[in-house]
């Protein structure tokens, strides 16, 4: 008994002394945030399709729509009205089109003229149809994604008026008209995708990665929920697939190597002191656990292995990104749209650098990713940054002619594209990191409440 309670509080202490230190902004910072944001909100608010809200994956190159875009840039409105951007009529009528549109896009079994099946939406959309775009997988991940923004849209618009009460009940309808648990074609996981041309994909969601918001969502849905095991054996996963709990870079923390899998799921849910059995086992919490492996991917470009060029204590961040091409030039290998990471299990690491690994991070560890974002913008010309933010990525070391890959210069090669699923989360947690605005939004959400509560969630402002 005296051993137990020892344990207990020894992991009370420490998880005590691990909360995320407070961080004050100063007038420079709030300044360079002030610019960061607007300019990454105009992606999201004047690239997308009016007609029907539908927000293309990248831009300038012409492209088809992600649905993880969309529900990004239905919460970066709430950000705009809170920043004064715009209106929030003018938010409301947008996020009423978007929805409109997700209500009544057809669904079936059918591999075309379709949007989606059983609730889900396929990965990409044709930006002006909104029809599947060529044989991309019906997404649990990137449906889960949408439905963050969506409801995000439902809390906000909780005024008593004709839109903004079609706002809510078309949320409610799209959400729960998802059937979870048809894709739980290996119970108690859920698939990652399914085409009608050959059924599910093989692959589930296990270990620890982006699919957390995923699983909340199925347990928190009122009309097809999973069962209660699930979040269990999920969390059991993270022994035995590839990302597990080790020490990297001297942080120890469940680990995966692409910065975005420790990201995309706190852009909504706030895991500041709330905790899983899981994390309770390890005495810390889940931003506390992305904080780590922030920190964990800054020190392994600091020791820069590899000695790939200008890697340093401001030019880091590993994550999925854009890269210059899939090719080998005077021995080093180069990629091109890749997931890259840090972290013990794997390396993927070709020199390319994307700012959104240190943006998206900005809630957790502002006092590294901040001077981080600031040096980026201010180098190389400006060729990172331009009119809707931080574009996808560069690599300084890539050096070659530019019949190689488009974008190469005698500094580097530089993406000309902003990618949807990278300006979210910048936007997001960096009004995150500074208001707190999506976080505390988000706990007024009953369906968000249900899932961490029936994902055995307890503590902190689940209380």
């Amino acid at each position: 008994m005296k051993t137990l309670l020892f344990l207990f509080l020894t992991l009370s202490i420490a998880y005590a002394q691990t909360k995320t230190p407070v961080y004050r902004f100063t007038s420079a910072d709030n300044r360079f945030l002030d610019s960061l944001e607007y300019d990454t909100f105009r992606y999201f608010w004047e690239t997308a399709n009016p007609a029907n809200g539908l927000i293309p994956d990248r831009a300038p190159t012409p492209s088809f729509s992600s649905i993880a875009a969309v529900g990004f840039g239905l919460t970066s409105y709430l950000v705009g009205v809170e920043r004064g951007y715009i209106t929030r009529t003018q938010a409301a009528d947008r996020t009423l089109k978007t929805l409109r549109f997700f209500a009544n896009a057809p669904q079936s079994e059918k591999a075309t003229g379709v949007s989606g099946y059983k609730g889900f939406f396929y990965h990409f959309l044709d930006m002006k149809t909104g029809e599947r775009f060529k044989q991309v997988e019906l997404s649990t991940i990137d449906t889960a994604l949408l439905l963050g923004g969506i409801l995000s849209a439902q809390t906000y618009f909780n005024k008593n008026t004709p839109v903004e009460a079609e706002i809510r009940q078309l949320a409610d309808q799209i959400y729960g008209r998802v059937d979870w648990t048809w894709f739980q074609h290996h119970k108690p996981f859920v698939s990652m995708g399914w085409h009608p041309e050959k059924g599910f994909i093989s692959a589930d969601w296990k270990g620890y990665n982006e699919g957390m918001l995923l699983y909340i969502l199925a347990l928190g849905s009122p009309t097809h929920a999973v069962g209660p095991d699930t979040w269990a054996a999920w969390t059991k996963s993270y022994e035995w697939a590839a990302p597990n709990w080790a020490t990297f870079q001297s942080q120890a923390h469940v680990n995966f190597d692409p910065l975005f899998g420790h990201q995309y799921s706190h852009v909504w849910v706030d895991f500041r002191g709330i905790q899983d059995s899981y994390m309770k086992s390890k005495g810390i919490d889940y931003t506390e656990n992305s904080r780590r492996a922030t920190y964990a991917n800054r020190a392994y470009c600091l020791s820069n292995p590899a000695k790939w060029q200008d890697y340093g204590p401001t030019i880091w961040g590993l994550t999925a990104c854009d890269g210059p091409k899939d090719t080998t030039v005077a021995n080093r290998h180069f990629f091109s749209y890749r997931a890259r990471g840090a972290a013990s299990q794997q390396v993927i690491d070709d020199g390319t650098i994307a700012p959104t690994a240190a943006g998206g991070s900005l809630a957790f560890a502002p006092e590294i990713c901040l001077p981080a974002l600031k040096t980026m913008k201010a180098s190389y010309g400006g060729k990172p940054y331009g009119k809707y933010g931080f574009r996808d990525a560069f690599n300084p070391t890539y050096r070659y002619p530019s019949a190689f890959a488009n974008g190469s210069t005698k500094n580097g090669w530089f993406d000309i594209d902003y990618l949807g699923i990278d300006q979210g989360p910048i936007l997001l947690m960096a009004e995150n990191a500074r208001t707190n605005f999506v976080w505390n939004l988000m706990k007024r959400n009953p369906h968000i409440r249900r899932g961490l509560q029936r994902a055995g969630f307890t503590g902190g402002w689940l209380k």
